[in-house]
């Protein structure tokens, strides 16, 4: 008769070991249902469902692996019915649960499984993504990344969504759900905002400084940032504000412009990846094309200052590049490289960024606006903008 075994074996890793375990298996030719092997600091758990014809086969096996040394086994009958239902359950709706902070605590992974468990998803693995961490206290710019594989449907995925979102920012973390899709790890065109995004600064904001006119400029943006002002309309404000400004401060503001942190390893990678990347900015073309030169971003898209003189004139030239300019230029992208939608990822801060990032396949809002991390999919708060890799699956060993 037939019977159906679970056996959990569990030793302390050395040579040989897994092959003893294996061959023990292999001496009685069962059939091996199911398998997974773990290995944490030496310590080895392997997982087997196993088939045997007869239950004399089953207890000579048992017999043999209770005898390689080192190991503990354990073994648990499965009816039929059980082991069935079990394989059914192997077709379910699969995600990825991201878990980003500076160092992973107890609580941060209390909190994803807990809100795991009450919207009906099982985890099924859970995956160290960062290199393991030394002993010292965290440094200020660190990074750690657990990746948990679950499993079921969730009623409301945007309740979801929002649970996670509350906890990460109780625990000073970001936690990220998708769709555990071949997309996920194929992706070929990342888009990016420029101004608090690829750069820690807003240039406009900067022109307006330089000409006496900052604290004005400077309001007009937040809002705009935050939703409360169509961003078309203010940004229109904001250039007449900057009527007469010598252009001979443009290269000073370029010079003093830094990188976001990450953004340098996000870029090498993507590029070693394959991917086609584009800068899509409310900013300007000016600086945007000097970020680029220092990332090998392919594309540019940014608003031209039109200059009569040696000064601004103030004058917005069309077409600007607003909210829906942004969508359409992702959209235009990726056909022009062959891509789906579902190929891309967009990441920007604003709410002039949020048409992309509900277009693109993986739409990151990057260190965003009260109003823009609520309405994004995924987050990134509290990493670099090199925090985008591990929601790709990329691990650090392999960047």
């Amino acid at each position: 008769m037939r019977e159906i075994v679970l056996i959990n074996i569990t030793g302390s890793d050395r040579p040989g070991l897994l092959a003893a375990v294996t061959g023990a298996l292999a001496e009685d030719g069962v059939s091996i249902l199911d398998v997974a092997q773990s290995l944490l600091h030496g310590a080895l758990s392997l997982a087997v469902v196993a088939c045997a014809d007869d239950g004399a086969r089953l207890a000579l096996l048992r017999e043999r692996i209770q005898g390689v040394a080192g190991v503990q086994a354990q073994f648990t009958s499965l009816s039929e019915k059980d082991y069935l239902a079990w394989a059914a359950a192997g077709t379910d709706n699969r995600f990825v649960v991201t878990l980003m902070s500076r160092h992973i605590t107890a609580s941060q992974v209390q909190s994803v499984t807990d809100i795991a468990d009450r919207h009906g998803l099982v985890v099924e693995a859970i995956d160290r993504l960062s290199v393991r961490p030394g002993l010292s206290a965290p440094a200020p710019e660190g990074k750690a990344c657990l990746e948990f594989t679950v499993r079921g449907e969730p009623a409301d995925i945007n309740l979801l969504r929002r649970d996670f979102l509350a906890a990460a920012m109780l625990l000073d973390a970001d936690i990220a759900i998708q769709e555990d899709t071949l997309y996920r790890r194929h992706r070929r065109l990342a888009v990016f905002d420029m101004d608090s995004t690829l750069i820690q600064a807003e240039v406009i904001d900067e022109l307006a400084k330089a000409h006496g006119v900052g604290h004005l400029v400077s309001e007009i943006t937040e809002r705009a940032m935050r939703g409360e002002l169509d961003f078309r309309a203010s940004f229109k404000e904001r250039m007449a504000l900057l009527q007469g400004l010598d252009i001979s401060v443009l290269d000073a503001i370029g010079a003093s412009l830094r990188l976001t942190e990450g953004a340098e390893v996000l870029f090498a990678e993507l590029k070693r990846l394959g991917y086609k990347t584009a800068i899509l900015s409310g900013g300007f073309t000016y600086f945007a094309k000097q970020v680029q030169a220092k990332l090998g971003i392919d594309y540019v898209f940014a608003n031209e200052l039109q200059v009569v003189d040696g000064k601004c004139t103030g004058v917005a030239v069309e077409p600007i590049v607003d909210a829906q300019r942004k969508a359409d230029l992702l959209v235009e992208l990726a056909e022009k490289e062959g891509l789906t939608l579902e190929q891309t990822i967009a990441v920007g801060d604003g709410a002039n960024d949020l048409p992309m990032l509900a277009k693109a396949g993986l739409g990151v809002a990057f260190r965003a606006k009260p109003l823009v991390k609520q309405s994004a999919r995924h987050n990134i708060t509290t990493l670099g903008l090199d925090g985008v890799l591990y929601l790709l699956g990329v691990r650090d060993s392999q960047a």
